[in-house]
């Protein structure tokens, strides 16, 4: 299938056929995933921070949620010039 390149303001776009958007479930927001010679449009599965919270729960149930770092912001030892 051919599709011709439109102008939207200094970029390009390109019309996707209703029975496509509906084939593939394309709706308000996809992804781009650029290759070597194409570029792969698909829908987005779920949000981008979809199941944190739950994942952040499970890491303080397990006790993985702990700084890796110490503490650097304290300024005891600092010396001021």
């Amino acid at each position: 299938m051919l599709a011709q390149l439109v102008s939207i303001g200094n970029s390009k776009g390109v019309r996707i056929p209703a029975a496509l958007l509906r084939q593939y479930g394309l709706s308000d927001m996809v992804e781009l995933l650029p290759g070597k010679d194409e570029i792969t449009i698909r829908p987005v599965q779920g949000s981008p921070r979809e199941g944190w919270d739950q994942a952040f729960a499970a890491m303080h149930t397990a006790g993985d949620d702990v700084l890796l770092l110490d503490d650097m912001l304290d300024q005891e030892d600092w010396e001021w010039s």
